[in-house]
């Protein structure tokens, strides 16, 4: 999973460690401001790309198919997706209220990785490969789910 790509300033091509992770990927989701939909076509050589709109994602982004926002079944675990989920403050009762049949909201925005669980739910931030702004590393997600249960989450630094 990623967020904030954000092509072509940050994003040239793939990087060989997301590209090392993405050929083990059963599903790729991207939490917005990829900027450009060719890189929504390039991950999805590698696996089916659910991609949600950021702040800085052109027109074309939309025409190739992510919306604002998204609810998904992954083998029977239900994820919501969005770009911005506000701030800090309430974030996980907000994202709650969002997403009421979500086990686990994705979201972007910050490029501060996250994985926190209060008031019913996950959300996870998978940060940015590409602009780690204030981060030690570029980072990246990666999710096993398997019969409807999120068995681990982690945070893969990738630069």
């Amino acid at each position: 999973m990623l967020s904030d790509t954000h092509s072509p300033r940050r994003w040239k091509g793939c990087p060989a460690a997301v590209a090392a992770q993405l050929q083990q990927a059963d599903v790729i989701l991207h939490a917005g401001d990829v900027c450009t939909a060719d890189v929504l076509d390039l991950l999805a050589e590698y696996a089916p790309v659910h991609a949600v709109m950021g702040n800085n994602d052109l027109p074309e982004v939309s025409e190739w198919g992510a919306p604002e926002t998204l609810e998904l079944d992954l083998d029977g675990l239900v994820v919501g997706m969005i770009h911005d989920s506000g701030p800090a403050t309430g974030r996980t009762a907000r994202m709650r209220r969002r997403f009421p049949g979500a086990y686990l909201v994705v979201f972007g925005h910050s490029h501060i990785p996250m994985d926190v669980a209060a008031d019913g739910v996950r959300i996870f931030n998978p940060g940015s490969p590409t602009d780690r702004r204030r981060q030690p590393h570029g980072t990246i997600g990666v999710l096993d789910i398997a019969d409807g249960a999120l068995r681990a989450a982690q945070i893969i630094p990738v630069t």
